[in-house]
């Protein structure tokens, strides 16, 4: 995830001389969280490159978006801000709300895990003052641990991805009037996840993926891009990571076995790549998890 410093939408409210900010975490995985609270404030939100979730945990009765102004928020409503957007908002009284930040890395990579589409042919729809119950109780969870005690921030991160794959699964339609030219075809996109997910715990080169397709290795890398919306060496990382994280939750198997079931190295190799993308180690991962 970028720097908080590099979020628009988290930046906009920082500006304000009325909001105050009551905490906030990088989750990792491209995700992260803040608690907000703001009184009779104007904001404005321009092109963010991130996708923005957010949740009125406390007032918003006298909160609406200035085209829209017969519409108010209240507690539990939900908005969805994707990347790209452009929306200007009027908060009169005191409001709570969180925030869940998401980078377009991080959408691209659920489209193709849960929706087995090209990230560039979906785009998550906007909504004001959604009703979604059970969102709402995820981020009344969220709002309620110590992000920064480590096991309760990996539960807030675990609450985060749920928050994430539900509005994946509810909120994105396919982009009108889109005609896709390049990419890899459907059966190649599945044969290569198939492929990887297979043989995670082997080194595979950009060669040998390239080969699976019959291409030369910078056209498939070109085209990995733009099918997955990252390139080859991030998802293949990602899925070693996702692996490692369900044998630490699922297994009592040791590090070192862990490391090498998932392609890495070394035992330190995985603890360092595991902490870069989680801010914890494995092993206090695996301690959030338990029982």
């Amino acid at each position: 995830m970028a720097p908080f410093e590099q979020l628009q939408v988290f930046q906009s409210m920082s500006r304000s001389p009325h909001a105050r900010l009551l905490r906030s975490a990088e989750l990792g995985d491209g995700l992260a969280a803040a608690q907000w609270s703001n009184h009779h404030d104007s904001r404005d939100y321009h092109a963010p490159s991130h996708h923005t979730l957010s949740c009125y945990l406390a007032g918003g009765t006298g909160t609406f978006r200035r085209d829209r102004p017969c519409s108010k928020g209240s507690p539990d409503k939900l908005c969805i801000l994707p990347a790209g957007h452009e929306s200007a908002w009027v908060i009169n009284g005191e409001i709570q709300l969180a925030h869940l930040y998401v980078s377009q890395e991080q959408f691209a990579l659920g489209a193709v895990r849960l929706l087995d589409r090209e990230p560039r042919e979906l785009q998550l729809r906007e909504s004001t003052f959604l009703d979604d119950p059970q969102q709402a109780r995820r981020f009344r969870q969220l709002s309620q641990l110590d992000w920064q005690e480590p096991a309760e921030r990996l539960l807030t991160s675990s609450l985060a991805h749920e928050l994430l794959d539900q509005t994946l699964l509810s909120q994105v339609g396919r982009r009108d009037g889109l005609r896709l030219t390049g990419g890899l075809a459907p059966r190649q996109r599945r044969r290569l996840r198939e492929f990887i997910d297979s043989h995670l715990a082997e080194p595979l080169s950009l060669g040998q993926l390239a080969a699976l397709c019959a291409l030369s290795e910078y056209h498939f890398a070109r085209m990995f891009q733009l099918s997955f919306g990252v390139p080859p060496h991030r998802y293949l990382l990602n899925q070693r990571l996702a692996r490692a994280q369900a044998l630490l939750r699922q297994t009592s198997l040791a590090l070192g076995e862990i490391a090498l079931a998932c392609g890495f190295a070394s035992a330190s190799h995985f603890s360092n790549r595991f902490r870069q993308a989680f801010a914890a180690t494995p092993g206090q991962y695996r301690r959030a998890f338990a029982g």
